[in-house]
C-alpha cells in the first residue's frame, strides 16, 4: 500500500511525534509498504508537479526525524522556519499527498493531532486515516470533559474540575474549591507537559502560571498517592497492564522520553483481580469515548488498592520507550505486527461504512 505517516505539527509533543513517525515508518517499510514520513506543518515542496510518482521516491522525500529533547520544542522558532509563512496548519502539498495515499497513519501527538480537527478535515476530503474519529478524539483530548463522562459512566477518577484562566489567576486553592495536595494540568495537553503536583499555596501559583503557558483552560484534581499504570486497548480488547515507576518525581515529560528514567514492568505485578478490573475499566473508557481502533488509558492504584482512571490517549506514543508497544509485545504482538494491525482495523471501519451506504 501507499501510506503517509503524518507527524510533527505545532504541539508541544512535536519531537515525540517525529519519533513515533520514524518508528512506524520503518516498521511499515519492513512490512513491504511504500511509506512517506511527512511533517504536517512543513509539508513537502511548493510545486504540485513534483508529486507525480512520489511514492516511488518515498525514502528520499521523507522528513528526517531528530531525537526527543529533554525540553518541549520552541514552537515560535518552528513557525519561523516555514518557507511560505502561511497560517494554514497544513503545509504545502500535505492534503494532496494524503489524498494520494491508501491510508494515512496518524503519528501526531498533542493539540492539533489529537483534538479531532485533523480527523474532521480528512473526513471532508475523503482521506482514510488510522485511529478514532473527530468527535471521539475531541472528547478524549479534553481532560475536563473526559472526567465528566467517566464519572457519569461509573468509572472511578480523581475528583476534579476544569477552570479557565480568567477564573483562576490570583486565586488561592481554597477560593477555587480544591484542597492541597492537588494536581494542576492543562486541559488538552499531553506527555505531562505543564503538569504539576502542588503541595503548598506558593507552588499553586507557580503551577497555574506554568500550565497556563500552554492553554487557557486547566484541570484541577485531587492528588492520589499511588502506583502508576497504563492499559492499551486495541479493537476493544485490553492488552496486558504495564506499571511505570519513575526513578525520580512523577511520570513527567523527561521521565517519559529519557531512556532509563523509569522502570516499566509488563505484565505488571498485580493480583489477577486488580489486573482484570483495570483492564475492564480501560475497555469501558474506550467504549464510553468510542475509541474504536486503539487507545491507552492511564491509571493510579492508591495505597488502599483503589483504582483511579486519569485520562485516555487516542494516539498513544510509538517511540522506543512508549508503553503501548511494550504491552503489545507482552501479548505476543511485535511492533511491526502492531502497526499492521492498527491499519487493518482502521480500513475495516471504512469498509463497514461503505457497506452501510
Amino acid at each position: 500500500m501507499k501510506i503517509v505517516v503524518l507527524a510533527g505539527g505545532l504541539s508541544a509533543e512535536r519531537d515525540v511525534s517525529f519519533k513515533t513517525g520514524e518508528m512506524v515508518t520503518q516498521a511499515l517499510r519492513e512490512n513491504g509498504h511504500q511509506v512517506i514520513l511527512l511533517d504536517v506543518f512543513m509539508g513537502y515542496s511548493d510545486k504540485k508537479e513534483e508529486l507525480f510518482g512520489i511514492f516511488d521516491r518515498a525514502e528520499e522525500v521523507s522528513v528526517k526525524a531528530e531525537g526527543i529533547r529533554e525540553e518541549a520544542p520552541d514552537l515560535q522558532r518552528i513557525k519561523a522556519q516555514r518557507k511560505d509563512q502561511s497560517d494554514n496548519f497544513f503545509g504545502p502539498n500535505v492534503i494532496e499527498l494524503c489524498r494520494m495515499a491508501d491510508i494515512v497513519f496518524l503519528a501526531l501527538h498533542g493539540e492539533n493531532g489529537e483534538n479531532g480537527k485533523v480527523q474532521a478535515t480528512f473526513d471532508l476530503f475523503g482521506i482514510r486515516y488510522t485511529g478514532s474519529g473527530y468527535l471521539s478524539s475531541a472528547l478524549a483530548m479534553d481532560k475536563g470533559r473526559t472526567k465528566q463522562l467517566l464519572q457519569m459512566a461509573g468509572i472511578p477518577t480523581p475528583r476534579g474540575f476544569s477552570v479557565k484562566k480568567e477564573e483562576a489567576i490570583g486565586k488561592s486553592p481554597e477560593e477555587l474549591g480544591i484542597s492541597l495536595p492537588c494536581v494542576v494540568k492543562p486541559c488538552c495537553g499531553g506527555s505531562s507537559i505543564g503538569v504539576s503536583i502542588v503541595r503548598s499555596k506558593e507552588e499553586f501559583s507557580a503551577a497555574l502560571e506554568a500550565a497556563f503557558r500552554w492553554e487557557n483552560e486547566l484541570v484541577l484534581e485531587e492528588y492520589v498517592q499511588g502506583r502508576e499504570f497504563s492499559v492499551g486497548v486495541v479493537d476493544f480488547e485490553a492488552l496486558p497492564v504495564i506499571e511505570i515507576a519513575p526513578l525520580e518525581g512523577f511520570y513527567d515529560y523527561k521521565n517519559k522520553y529519557k531512556a532509563g528514567s523509569a522502570v516499566e514492568t509488563c505484565p505488571a505485578e498485580l493480583s489477577a483481580e486488580l489486573t482484570e478490573q483495570m483492564q475492564h475499566y480501560a475497555v469501558q473508557v474506550a467504549k464510553v469515548l468510542e475509541l474504536d481502533t486503539y487507545s491507552r488509558s492511564d491509571f493510579l492504584l492508591s495505597e488502599k488498592n483503589e483504582i483511579f482512571c486519569l485520562e485516555a490517549n487516542t494516539l498513544p506514543g510509538m517511540t522506543p520507550t512508549s508503553l503501548l508497544p511494550q504491552e503489545a509485545k507482552a501479548a505476543g504482538m511485535d511492533f511491526n505486527r502492531l502497526c499492521e494491525r492498527l491499519i487493518e482495523i482502521s480500513l475495516r471501519k471504512y469498509e463497514k461504512q461503505g457497506e452501510a451506504k
